[in-house]
């Protein structure tokens, strides 16, 4: 019998949405799905949630569900990982603090001083669930969800033997809204993509075996509805040649053009995003939301009138799992350390690549050099991540100093200087979360 350990189990739809998804295999359908969270109601909807999907399809899987991390991971063979360190009283600072000296983010978990200090909170948690793999679970395999993706991944590659890969939805988000826009299904569409979560790039995007570029870039520049739904990735790809993955709202915090100036937010940034950059106080009051109304959510679901879907969606962890069981090889894009898959990124870096998964684990794909013109922005990205790991595993409040410095968004606003005393004032507003650091002044 298959076990998959759910750490974080308590994530509303995640859960039972790639459990519906896992219980399609048949090679799965006796799985022993063990859930754990910290929080005891989110816990027990997981499980009633996972229980009611286990009876409406008759399947002989099991469910377990526990406070105790260890007993979720004893002997498992795949652990996945949904966790947040901390609720927005915790994690608001990282966007308030920059945003005073003038760093304007809008999203804030994956890169520039909002993700790096995200990261440091993250990382002793993760490494305990990955400490403890090592002993209770020595032979599974970790798949990660939780942000900030890459420096996450690449710490735990670096530190541990436990396989551990990424998953994010952007890639096959991406080329499905390109199809959309060109008037092509998931099926008839190829790519290569590469380059690190959240910035990588299709190299090529064909149709039924041809070049779609020409088609992509006649509908980013004839129709202004396109164009409007992902201004500041249209202009990139307009500007560099190939459309990168993740949406405008996260890319417009990644780079040096588009949020260093009032005009420039409300020209590129008010619209297409997502979200509405510059208001910060409309994505607090969203996850504020989301963490007050489970509840009525979770009632809405068990409800005896809510129908419920037993087929396969598109959660994709679920054709992983099944693959690494003994199941059908696929294909994904996932997040894994750069053994010269990627000639011109760091190498030992974590960068998102095709990815083969069978039952001997993940095959990356080589996919060679990245153009220029991407690579600049994409090397400048995974550098300050591969920075900010090393400060973070020994403790060098410096060394974050040094890769907010060279943060693209940072450093076309403020000053060395500045840079230095917004650190340190957010060094001091987490340092009951920073166990690893001894000192926290830069």
């Amino acid at each position: 019998m298959t076990k998959i350990a759910f750490i974080g189990a308590g994530s509303i739809g995640f859960t039972r949405e790639l459990v519906r998804d896992i219980l399609t295999f048949p090679l799965l359908e006796n799985v022993h799905l063990a859930l754990m969270d910290i929080d005891t109601e989110r816990l027990d909807f997981a499980k009633r949630s996972v229980e009611k999907i286990v009876t409406l399809g008759k399947y002989p899987a099991t469910v377990t569900a526990t406070l105790d991390r260890v007993e979720a991971l004893r002997d498992a063979d795949v652990v996945l990982t949904t966790i947040l360190a901390g609720g927005t009283d915790i994690w608001r600072h990282d966007i308030e603090i920059p945003k005073k000296y003038g760093v304007d983010t809008n999203v804030g978990d994956t890169r520039g001083p909002s993700g790096i200090f995200r990261f440091m909170r993250t990382l002793p948690p993760m490494m305990d669930i990955v400490r403890d793999m090592e002993i209770y679970c020595p032979k599974a395999t970790l798949l990660n969800y939780t942000n900030p993706m890459a420096m996450l991944c690449g710490a735990i590659q670096r530190s541990s033997f436990i396989p551990t890969t990424g998953l994010c939805h952007s890639v096959q988000g991406t080329a499905q809204m390109l199809g959309w826009w060109i008037g092509a299904g998931l099926n008839e569409i190829t790519y290569t993509c590469a380059g690190i979560n959240h910035q990588a790039w299709y190299l090529d995007f064909k149709v039924n075996g041809e070049d779609a570029y020409p088609q992509i870039h006649q509908a980013v520049t004839e129709s202004e509805e396109i164009y409007n739904m992902e201004i500041v990735r249209n202009e990139m790809f307009l500007a560099l040649g190939k459309y990168v993955t993740e949406s405008s709202g996260h890319n417009s915090e990644y780079n040096w053009w588009f949020r260093k100036r009032p005009d420039l937010i409300e020209k590129y940034c008010i619209h297409g995003t997502g979200w509405n950059p510059g208001e910060y106080a409309y994505i607090l009051k969203e996850y504020q939301e989301r963490e007050s109304s489970w509840k009525d959510e979770a009632k809405g679901w068990f409800a005896a009138d809510t129908p419920i879907m037993l087929e396969r969606g598109h959660e994709y962890a679920a054709c992983i799992i099944n693959a690494l069981m003994g199941g059908e090889m696929y294909k994904f894009n996932g997040n894994v350390s750069n053994t010269n898959i990627v000639a011109n990124l760091p190498q030992g870096a974590c960068v998102e690549v095709p990815v083969l998964v069978d039952k001997d684990g993940f095959h990356p794909i080589h996919v060679g050099a990245l153009p220029p013109e991407c690579a600049i922005l994409t090397n400048v990205s995974s550098q300050i991540e591969e920075m900010a790991i090393t400060a973070t595993l020994t403790g060098d409040p410096t060394m974050i100093y040094r890769a907010i410095c060279h943060d693209p968004l940072t450093a076309s606003v403020l000053s060395l200087a500045e840079i230095k005393v917004m650190v340190n004032e957010m060094f001091a507003q987490n340092k009951d979360y920073l166990p690893q650091f001894q000192s926290f002044k830069v």
